[in-house]
Order: C-alpha cells, then sequence, then structure tokens
C-alpha cells in the first residue's frame, strides 16, 4: 500500500468518542484542497467512520460498511468482521487503497484490507501518515490530563498538523455519545 497522506484520530473518554480529522488533499506533493470532509456518519447517524487514503477508496468502503450494518441490523462489530473478511478475500476490494477508522457508542475499530480489525488496549486510534504523531501527543494528553475528548482530538490533530506535511490544521470533529 503507498503512504497513506492524511491524519484521522479518534478518543473515547467519560463515555463520549469523538473522532476528527484534518481536510488536507494531496495529489504527490502538492496540495489541492484544505478543507475536504474524510469523516462521515452513516447507518442511522450511530456510527462514525473515518478514512485515509485513496478518497474514492474510502468513500467506497464507508458505503460497504453501511451496507453490512443494514444487513446485519446495526450490529457493529458483526457488520465490521464481515467488511474485514470481504475486504481481504475479494478480488475487486484488495486493490483498495484505504484504512478505515470506525466508532459507534461502545466500539472503536481500525480496519485494513489485510483483515486486520484492531481494537485498542486505551481508548485511542490513528490512521494516515500524521497518525502517530497525534496518537502519542493523544495518549500524553488522555494520560496526563483532564483535558475531554474533543479537546484531546483537537489538540493531538494540531500537533500533528505541525509535524505531518500531509496534514494540515482544517479539523472536522464528530461526536458519538
Amino acid at each position: 500500500m503507498k503512504s497513506i497522506s492524511t491524519t484521522i484520530l479518534a478518543v473515547r473518554k467519560d463515555g463520549v468518542t469523538v473522532i476528527g480529522g484534518d481536510g488536507q488533499v494531496t495529489l504527490g506533493n502538492t496540495v489541492i484542497k484544505h478543507s475536504a470532509k474524510k469523516i462521515r456518519r452513516i447507518y442511522k447517524e450511530q456510527v462514525v467512520v473515518g478514512f485515509a487514503g485513496s478518497a474514492a477508496d474510502g468513500l467506497a468502503l464507508m458505503e460497504r460498511l453501511e451496507s453490512k450494518l443494514e444487513e446485519f441490523r446495526g450490529n457493529f462489530l458483526r457488520a465490521c468482521v464481515e467488511l474485514a473478511k470481504d475486504w481481504r478475500t475479494d478480488k475487486y476490494l484488495r486493490r483498495l487503497e484505504a484504512l478505515l477508522l470506525a466508532v459507534d457508542r461502545e466500539n472503536m475499530l481500525l480496519i485494513s484490507g489485510n483483515g486486520d480489525i484492531i481494537e485498542p488496549e486505551e481508548p485511542i486510534l490513528a490512521i494516515g501518515s500524521g497518525g502517530e504523531y497525534a496518537r502519542a501527543s493523544a495518549l500524553a494528553l488522555y494520560r496526563n490530563t483532564d483535558m475531554d475528548a474533543e479537546s484531546i482530538v483537537r489538540k493531538s490533530l494540531e500537533i500533528a498538523a505541525e509535524i505531518c506535511i500531509y496534514t494540515n490544521s482544517n479539523i472536522i470533529i464528530e461526536k458519538v455519545y
């Protein structure tokens, strides 16, 4: 898989899950757009998904996840497992270059085309080129401050934007209660 140029971060704290992402779109080493929305609410507004990678691939995977949620009547974990299985075994889907970070009120998962479904030990997940910067910042803030989930996500994405050239500070935030 090629480098995935963006940053998506999710944090759960005090019963609130917040997912945020930057808005930068690049083509090679050129910034094409500053305000893309890489986070979407799906399945009756109950699930929030962010993608890193190709926009077309990320959006196609979000649609597939929503179809799985419909098929399994909102069973988030089952829908994610079935998507990962399809993604890994389907000839067309295997070629998609994206990662998904999906959250509902109780779960937070990273889903990849390798069949990975990763649930974090601590309620923090990140994907994309600036993901590890945002994750490290979020872990420090989560463990050492009284900041709420939204503040942690916002500050961590701002820090990632200062370090990662493929991440900007046009931050979009969604909450799940």
